[in-house]
């Protein structure tokens, strides 16, 4: 086998989870999704597609009617934006990977923002970029920021592509639009492609962008800027395991990903794509009930870890985890296995992410019941009391 492939860490999240296996008293927050079930008129519009007989294979690029509803969708977050630059894909992961395969020859210099989902600096080392890493800084709050100017230090001309994700997976740091003004003309002076994953845009709890999201690259950039974003239905919309995602690119672009996407996955599944335009027609009623019932995990959470002593966190501006320290605690892999075997504690560790983040462990708030949270900060006070006993 190729010893890029050899060489790539089996994830860390996985393996606390598996530590987990079985055991039905174990409180699990240590994945990236919902413990709420896709909605019913979603759920409905797949079952339809399947009993209607739509088993068959679709365009590369997805069903015309739903890279439109894309299209007018994404419009309305982030202005004009033609269906010429789409493509459905089958699920934000393959997204991510057909960009990369698209853009990256081996020997590349590829810089990521850091911490992150280990997905974003595996998949460049797959394809054998030269990868360069750009951390976060956590201050003494709890909250990571970017130092603006170191990362357009690493961005030299020699640069192929910078992969950015914000709002951010693990920490809920988010871009501002100053700093991606900054970032995109600093780009585009030195030719330099931004691979912007977004898919927590709409889980954004500031609200002082107007548009109920985040800010966006695409709120600035050109059509033909070397930007493209990559964006899922997993996380605003309840449907991870539906696996359906989609890119933006500049146009020139959109056929020849058709070509990966063919030699890829061909195409997502139609009645998956079926359900997504359901999801797009309720969004109003879909996306708002979402980022209410997280705003709740939210601020639930971090009040109750702010009475914890030792715990370090600050409330994420985005996305849908809690990123924390425990003071004494060096070793976050260790530590995480030790949570779910002694404490029923079931956390993803920092490690996971990057090697900065080393000691941190991260909790995703994504839950409707929020005596869920209480019952797991409960566990990690009686877990800590009995260490320091």
């Amino acid at each position: 086998m190729r010893q890029a492939v050899l060489n790539l860490e089996a994830s860390q999240i996985r393996e606390v989870a598996n530590a987990g296996l079985g055991r039905t008293d174990v409180l699990p927050f240590w994945f990236g999704e919902s413990d709420e079930v896709t909605p019913e008129g979603v759920r409905a519009a797949g079952i339809a597609s399947l009993q209607g007989g739509e088993t068959f294979y679709s365009h590369n690029l997805g069903l015309p009617e739903l890279r439109e509803a894309v299209a007018a969708y994404t419009r309305r977050l982030h202005g004009a934006l033609g269906v010429d630059r789409l493509a459905i894909t089958s699920g934000g992961v393959s997204a991510l990977m057909v960009a990369m395969q698209a853009l990256i020859d081996p020997g590349d210099r590829v810089v990521a923002v850091t911490p992150v989902w280990p997905n974003l600096t595996a998949q460049p080392r797959i394809l054998g970029a030269d990868l360069h890493r750009v951390s976060l800084v956590p201050d003494a709050t709890g909250a990571w920021r970017l130092d603006l100017d170191a990362l357009l230090a690493a961005l030299t001309p020699a640069t192929r592509l910078l992969v950015v994700n914000s709002p951010n997976n693990p920490t809920g740091w988010t871009l501002t639009r100053a700093e991606q003004a900054a970032i995109l003309a600093h780009c585009r002076r030195n030719g330099t492609w931004i691979l912007a994953d977004e898919v927590y845009e709409r889980l954004y709890y500031r609200g002082d962008t107007g548009s109920g999201a985040a800010s966006s690259f695409l709120d600035l950039a050109e059509p033909d800027d070397r930007l493209v974003v990559v964006q899922s239905f997993s996380k605003a919309f309840l449907m991870t395991g539906w696996r359906l995602g989609y890119l933006v690119m500049p146009p020139t672009m959109t056929p020849q990903v058709g070509k990966l996407l063919e030699f890829n996955t061909s195409c997502a599944p139609v009645f998956v794509q079926r359900a997504a335009l359901v999801a797009l027609e309720q969004t109003e009623a879909i996306t708002p009930r979402v980022v209410a019932h997280l705003r709740a995990g939210r601020d639930t959470l971090a009040e109750l870890l702010r009475s914890v002593p030792g715990v370090h966190a600050s409330p994420a501006p985005g996305g849908m985890y809690a990123f924390l320290r425990l003071d004494g605690h060096a070793d976050s892999l260790a530590l995480a296995k030790h949570l779910v075997v002694e404490a029923g504690l079931g956390l993803a560790p920092g490690s996971a992410f990057a090697p900065e983040a080393e000691g941190w462990l991260r909790w995703c708030f994504a839950s409707k019941d929020l005596a869920r949270l209480e019952q797991g900060v409960a566990r990690l006070v009686s877990w800590l009391a009995g260490r320091a006993g």
